[in-house]
């Protein structure tokens, strides 16, 4: 645990010391010698318990994939940057891949702790780093209604958990994620109990953000400079699906009710955000409304509590962590050539940029969920658990898959085929700074087709 983590928080000097010539080449080097050494991570024992234990961090196979993915973000975060701030001070260049470090740090130690208040505070404290990026490096004068949407949002929720995990301590006599699940069950009767159960789940469905509570995820992602969006998709959306992972073991026998109202807000919401994708103009927007459909699947296949939901919730959020990643940064590339984000206004980019077209083409089939990648895995495993909850939810799942190959096949067609517009002259060529930014998103995606075990979690 600590030699990926300590070389992380060395990273933090090294960005102020580095001469100004070198500074992205010594960070993007540094972190991605980090990245390469987390994948030893994955490296788990056969048994499903936890490894690289001391009292405070450890990993288990459900943070495993989740902390990898982390690591490998923060070199691909850095590759996407360095074009748009290469015009800052600096000053500011460097205080903006603090930022991103520190991020990293707070979601190592985010994912790694065993004590739940550890992971709180984490949790509360990924909030800050992301609300300086956005409302200091965004692009349009919204980015301070953004950040308040996404800081009071976030607060707003995890405020209940607090009070919650506090009442928890009282009650178990321990927040150690490693004996809470011995602790006997306590059987909740009152209404006070069934506060407390939302209380707990509250804060993760608005960080996820499930349907109804959403509206701060669309605000932010579009006003976030690349990076922002990158790890708002990727990683800081994951940390509401791993934390209602980690807290429905302690919420045992009140979930079979009381998720009902949340499983239909999920459902619903797949079927509301993937119909506003298919009439969306904002190229980054209708990304983001993708995103909550894809995480309204999750938080289904995380809230009927059975092996196949918890595996399928799992597999979908890396593959998504990877895929939507991969389809923002292919964004910014258009960004930065065209200056603008409307579809209509930058079409038939294939007679351009023929290459990039390619890349568009693999990652908005990752995104529909093409077989045989992660995506397909994780969905069909959620929409079968889902179906021996209720066979109903087929009506629903079904549409919702539908509509996704229909919006993701629309971003792609009204971006990359057609003519050229004639206003569109003088276009920027490609760099291979950003192919290998993009190898490196949706390569790793193709390669656990080969091995999906490693992002299994608990099912053995």
């Amino acid at each position: 645990m600590l030699k990926i983590l300590i070389p992380t928080i060395m990273l933090l000097p090294t960005i102020w010391m580095s001469p100004s010539k070198q500074l992205w080449s010594t960070t993007l080097l540094y972190s991605l010698i980090i990245a390469l050494a987390s994948l030893t991570w994955l490296k788990t024992p056969t048994d499903t318990g936890w490894s690289f234990l001391n009292p405070y961090m450890a990993t288990d196979p459900l943070s495993t994939p989740l902390l990898v993915l982390t690591c490998w973000l923060l070199p691909l975060m850095i590759l996407a940057s360095q074009n748009h701030t290469s015009t800052e001070p600096i000053n500011r260049q460097r205080t903006y891949i603090m930022l991103l470090t520190s991020l990293q740090i707070f979601l190592i130690l985010a994912f790694g702790a065993t004590e739940v208040i550890m992971f709180y505070i984490m949790f509360e404290a990924t909030l800050i780093p992301t609300l300086i990026i956005i409302t200091r490096w965004g692009n349009q004068t919204e980015r301070l209604n953004a950040g308040t949407y996404f800081l009071f949002y976030t607060l707003a929720g995890s405020l209940p958990l607090l009070v919650a995990l506090l009442l928890l301590q009282n009650s178990a006599g321990t927040l150690s994620l490693l004996t809470l699940q011995y602790a006997p069950l306590i059987h909740l009767t009152s209404y006070a109990d069934k506060l407390w159960w939302a209380a707990c789940l509250l804060a993760f469905l608005v960080k996820m953000p499930l349907y109804g509570a959403h509206l701060w995820l669309p605000k932010a992602h579009v006003e976030a400079p690349i990076a922002g969006s990158m790890i708002l998709a990727a990683v800081l959306l994951k940390l509401g699906g791993y934390g209602m992972i980690r807290m429905m073991t302690m919420l045992e026998p009140l979930t079979k009710e009381l998720s009902y109202p949340f499983m239909v807000f999920a459902l619903w919401g797949i079927i509301m955000t993937g119909s506003i994708c298919l009439r969306q103009t904002d190229l980054k927007s209708l990304i983001a409304y993708s995103s909550v459909s894809h995480l309204g699947l999750v938080a289904a296949g995380i809230l009927i509590q059975t092996p196949w939901g918890f595996t399928g919730a799992l597999i979908l959020m890396i593959a998504h962590g990877l895929t939507s990643s991969a389809v923002f940064c292919l964004a910014n590339t258009n960004y930065e050539r065209t200056h603008s984000r409307t579809m209509l206004l930058a079409r038939g980019l294939q007679m351009g940029f023929p290459l990039m077209t390619a890349w568009w083409f693999i990652a908005s089939l990752a995104n529909l969920a093409l077989p045989p990648l992660p995506n397909l895995m994780g969905e069909l495993m959620i929409i079968t658990s889902l179906f021996g909850w209720s066979s109903w939810t087929i009506a629903l799942t079904g549409t919702g898959t539908l509509i996704t190959a229909g919006y993701s096949l629309y971003m792609f067609l009204m971006t990359q085929r057609g003519p050229l517009p004639p206003h569109i002259i003088a276009l920027d060529p490609t760099y291979s700074r950003e192919h290998l930014l993009l190898t490196l998103h949706l390569l790793p995606l193709l390669l656990l087709v080969l091995k999906p075990e490693l992002v299994w979690g608990w099912a053995t």
